[in-house]
């Protein structure tokens, strides 16, 4: 049994595609705001990484989070660096402007536990 809804995700995307790459966007949650802070993309070839593993690598980022939205790179399952460094630009600059856009995301808070983004007052765009 998993113990994070993060493991869950982990395994279900995995035995749908034996391996695929994920856009990881790391947020800021606070005062009714959603603030984009980092951005990087991940080949996933095992599902052995466990939420506080995964956690720890956030956490490497240097940024203080509060949530991550993880997103396939495609349909396709793994796609190349520079195919997965592309779509991670449009997906940034796409959330810069609408951030309902997470809910097409996995969202998980610092515990690997699914988290749900509801309506909120529109925010000014926030660039990195």
């Amino acid at each position: 049994m998993s113990e994070t809804d993060f493991d869950d995700w982990l395994q279900a995307e995995y035995a749908e595609t034996q391996g695929f790459t994920v856009l990881i966007v790391l947020l800021g949650l606070g005062g009714g705001r959603v603030d984009l802070l980092k951005s990087a993309h991940l080949h996933v070839i095992g599902d052995e990484i466990h939420w506080p593993d995964m956690a720890g690598y956030l956490d490497g980022s240097g940024m203080a989070w509060d949530a991550v939205a993880l997103f396939r790179a495609g349909r396709e399952g793994l796609v190349a660096d520079d195919v997965a460094r592309d779509r991670l630009d449009q997906l940034v600059r796409a959330l810069n402007g609408d951030r309902t856009l997470i809910r097409e995301a996995a969202f998980f808070n610092r515990d690997g536990l699914r988290l749900r983004l509801d309506d909120a007052e529109p925010q000014p765009p926030v660039l990195n």
